[in-house]
């Protein structure tokens, strides 16, 4: 007992070995603890303490440990079921067959027992709270119940011989699997219906279904919660992939727009050095048109030089020949005179010769 103690000291309610049905106050050993379906200690760990701090935790998170209560129960459940299943063949087996109208007027008589059972058991219920009106209420109830039951039984009795109505025809309790019989008293069926167990069993059913009503409840809140939240995943994907898309076309456009610049930069380039080009070249013709002006220019004067100097020429040569003819007619005196003249005009001529052919020249360099 003792390490066991220390066991649960050591623990936690999360722990894989507490009982989580315990946890959720709807263990069926503790439920059924003390009838004849004594089902004996959990394997699991039962503590109250560890059930306070579940309780005190469980506000402020959902650790989801209905999911876990439920399988337990729903196994439990289940089992009980097939229990019944047995009986029932058991029963089909070992008793009187009967047409299926007597099997149906039988089965009236147990449904209104069963009521009659539930009835008398609220009525204990409500005179041990103490409620006198309201169990008076019910025990009305349970007047009505009993009179429907002594008709039912009537009809019962007449449809089959009065040997096979005298056999105890028994029923197995859909909710807790005990035996009733057709022709049990209202004590009998106060005591049944107001026993511990199938008190037990419809308190372990009632959670079960409920239980299954949190878990959906949970359960759909949490595909709730994952379908948002994965919205909102695809949201900020998109969101992503938007902006990274945004971003690709404005490094697009703006390789574009780089692009385009270049390609006006180098255009402009290209203009420049042709504009360049071709007033580099408009100057080389103007200079060489200015050369060749120039050139000519030298060339008409020395021709010009060229054509006055042979017309001198030829008219100093005339002025020649005529100073020769009137020198023949002339005196031999006035003949010296004359050649000494022509000598001089001629050395002057060859002086002026010179000198114009030196102009020339310089005028070539």
């Amino acid at each position: 007992i003792s390490a066991k103690y220390t066991t649960r000291q050591r623990i936690k309610f999360s722990d894989d070995r507490v009982c989580k049905s315990h946890l959720l106050n709807c263990c069926p050993h503790d439920v059924l603890s003390g009838t004849r379906m004594d089902l004996g200690e959990c394997l699991k760990v039962h503590d109250l303490a560890l059930r306070a701090d579940y309780e005190i935790a469980s506000k402020e998170q959902d650790f989801f440990f209905e999911l876990d209560a439920m399988d337990h129960l729903q196994s439990f459940i289940a089992d009980c079921d097939r229990r019944t299943e047995v009986a029932k063949k058991r029963l089909a087996e070992t008793q009187e067959e009967i047409s299926a109208e007597v099997a149906a007027k039988a089965e009236r008589v147990h449904e209104l027992n069963e009521e009659i059972g539930k009835l008398l058991a609220k009525v204990e219920q409500l005179g041990a709270e103490g409620n006198v009106e309201e169990s008076q209420k019910v025990m009305d109830e349970v007047e009505k119940a009993r009179a429907k039951k002594r008709e039912a039984e009537e009809v019962y009795r007449n449809s089959m011989p009065a040997s096979s109505f005298q056999q105890q025809k028994l029923r197995v309790c859909e909710v807790c699997s005990a035996y009733l019989g057709l022709h049990d008293n209202d004590r009998r069926l106060a005591d049944h219906f107001g026993g511990k167990l199938h008190l037990g069993f419809i308190e372990i059913r009632e959670k079960l279904e409920e239980l299954k009503r949190v878990v959906a409840e949970k359960q759909e809140k949490r595909n709730q919660e994952r379908l948002k939240r994965r919205e909102e995943r695809e949201r900020e994907e998109r969101e992503k992939l938007r902006r990274s898309r945004s971003r690709e076309h404005r490094r697009h456009r703006s390789r574009s727009m780089s692009r385009e610049r270049k390609r006006r930069t180098r255009s402009k380039s290209r203009e420049k050095r042709h504009r360049h080009r071709s007033r580099s070249s408009s100057r080389s013709r103007s200079r060489s048109h200015q050369r060749s002006g120039h050139s000519s220019r030298d060339r008409s004067r020395e021709r010009s030089r060229r054509r006055s100097s042979k017309e001198r020429f030829r008219d100093q040569d005339l002025a020649s020949r005529d100073r020769d003819r009137n020198s023949r007619d002339r005196s031999p005196r006035d003949r010296d005179r004359k050649d000494k003249k022509r000598s001089y005009e001629s050395a002057n001529g060859r002086s002026e010769d010179r000198r114009s052919s030196e102009e020339r020249e310089a005028g070539e360099i």
